[in-house]
């Protein structure tokens, strides 16, 4: 008997101690249950990501305060979705939930009077019947990508397109262009600009950049663009406009620019532009528009006096530059093209024409049809292809082997001239490979006369010494082409031997 009531009291004490148990662990699981509920109500309370959750009809259901302070909210908010965004945000919300989660977009506030629009990021998914979403403000990052991307097709000076802008809106605009529709574009060039920099400074060359540019987008209407292509260059879009309509416009501007002076401080600047105007048609490049409108406006300024050149597109210009693309097509390789050739032209002295018979080497190329390209179209072309060194060595090779050839028949020859281009004397490729070539030749290069420009001679004059001594050491002449006192004057101090005799301006 006494057993059995034992039995009975260690098997209730045992249940009574279990039950104790999880009593205990149910208590500590509610107070780890409600301190995880007061972390995570903390952690939305603190957060500074907006949160929110809606009903199905749009309406805020729950924010937090991060969220609430973004929109204004109050603190049990009814507002709908739509009362604080764009037009059409909601749709675009309930989009964004059935596309999935981990979806996002961006949106913008609804514009009120006396505050700044602002852009929001915003992430949401469907919980049962309700949508639960996260919002950022965006608005310095979409600002400072506006900034970029206006940077990338605005010049910052003067505010208008640069380059890529204006090319881009060439593009966009001839790509519209239907038939029977008229298009123009005007390349302008500010007349003698660089002396107000240069004695003035670039602070006052910044504001009559400024000037002038408002002067001009004062007179364009819609659908006619102005780009910055260069430091006083300029190109104009005249889109929807026929070319008699965009000369008159081009002659307002050229009137506009200089009619009045530029007041700069106390200072007053008087600017004129000189404008190339071409017709386009459909099939148009932009490089090809501008450089035909650019060409057009070097013949404005050598004398058409305020009025601008107009080439239509029927202008003979338009195949000239063909020519000159299909040649600069043919400078493609390392090599020099085929039917390049040289003639002599004779170099006699006035005061005694038959002491001497000297040369100058003329470059020409024989084309398929057997017409003749002059020079400066080789030349051109393959300064425009960056193969002007290649032509150059070419030259110098031919005309060493022709004087080696007929050395024996040069007796009364004191020299053969040939011309090297700037391109290829600031290329130490080019004049390694010149001194190699030199080496080679011997007692030929003694006839050799190698002619630069002062211009050339003067924009490296450290490298144009260590050219021209170079020279000299191997036995060739050089001749300074074009020159006045200041390289001469140069020169003198180290003394001239081996020059050419002649000092042909």
């Amino acid at each position: 008997m006494i057993g059995t009531i034992n039995s009975v009291t260690a098997a209730l004490s045992s249940s009574l101690l279990a039950a104790f148990a999880i009593a205990e662990q149910m208590r500590q699981e509610r107070e780890d249950r409600v301190s995880a509920q007061t972390a995570l109500r903390n952690t939305y309370e603190a957060i500074p990501i907006g949160l929110f959750t809606l009903t199905s009809q749009g309406q805020f259901a729950r924010a937090n305060p991060a969220l609430r302070e973004m929109l204004g909210l109050h603190s049990s908010p009814r507002d709908h979705w739509s009362d604080h965004f764009e037009l059409g945000a909601w749709d675009k919300l309930q989009k964004l939930v059935l596309s999935g989660a981990g979806q996002e977009m961006e949106i913008r506030s609804i514009s009120r009077r006396g505050k700044d629009q602002k852009w929001f990021m915003v992430k949401a998914t469907m919980a049962k019947d309700k949508i639960e979403g996260s919002l950022q403000d965006v608005t310095d990052k979409v600002k400072a990508t506006g900034r970029l991307l206006f940077l990338a097709e605005h010049d910052p000076l003067t505010g208008i397109l640069n380059r890529r802008g204006i090319e881009k809106v060439f593009e966009e605009s001839i790509g519209e262009l239907a038939e029977g529709n008229a298009m123009a574009l005007a390349y302008l060039d500010l007349d003698r600009f660089k002396l107000i920099n240069d004695l003035f400074g670039h602070v006052a060359g910044d504001e009559v950049l400024k000037q002038v540019c408002d002067r001009i987008r004062g007179m364009l209407t819609e659908g006619q663009s102005i780009g910055r292509v260069g430091g006083d260059e300029f190109v104009i879009v005249l889109k929807g406009t026929p070319i008699q309509s965009a000369a008159w416009i081009c002659r307002g501007i050229v009137d506009r620019i200089g009619t009045h002076p530029y007041l700069i401080g106390e200072r007053a600047f008087q600017v004129k532009g000189s404008i190339g105007l071409v017709e386009i048609d459909k099939s148009m490049r932009v490089k090809d528009a501008i450089s035909v409108a650019d060409r057009a406006c070097r013949e404005a300024k050598n004398g058409n006096h305020g009025n601008p050149v107009v080439y239509d597109r029927h202008s003979p210009v338009f195949r000239e530059r063909e020519e000159e693309l299909h040649l600069i097509e043919r400078f493609g390789t390392n090599a020099a093209p085929e039917g390049l050739f040289q003639v002599m032209q004779p170099i006699m002295s006035l005061r005694a024409p038959y002491d001497s018979l000297n040369f100058e080497v003329l470059l020409r190329m024989r084309e398929a049809d057997g017409s003749i390209t002059p020079a400066w179209k080789i030349i051109s072309a393959a300064e425009s292809n960056g193969r002007i060194a290649v032509i150059d060595k070419w030259v110098l090779i031919n005309t060493l082997e022709w004087v080696s050839t007929h050395y024996e028949h040069l007796k009364n020859t004191r020299f053969v001239c040939l011309n090297l281009s700037g391109g290829s004397l600031n290329d130490e490729k080019f004049i390694k490979d010149a001194f190699s070539i030199l080496a080679q030749y011997g007692r030929t290069v003694e006839r050799l006369c190698i002619e630069i420009t002062e211009s050339v001679a003067l924009h490296d004059l450290d490298n144009t010494r260590r050219f021209i001594d170079g020279v000299r050491s191997h036995g060739a002449k050089i001749a300074l082409d074009d020159f006045g006192g200041g390289i001469h004057i140069l020169l003198l101090p180290q003394g001239t031997p081996g020059g050419c005799p002649e000092d042909r301006r």
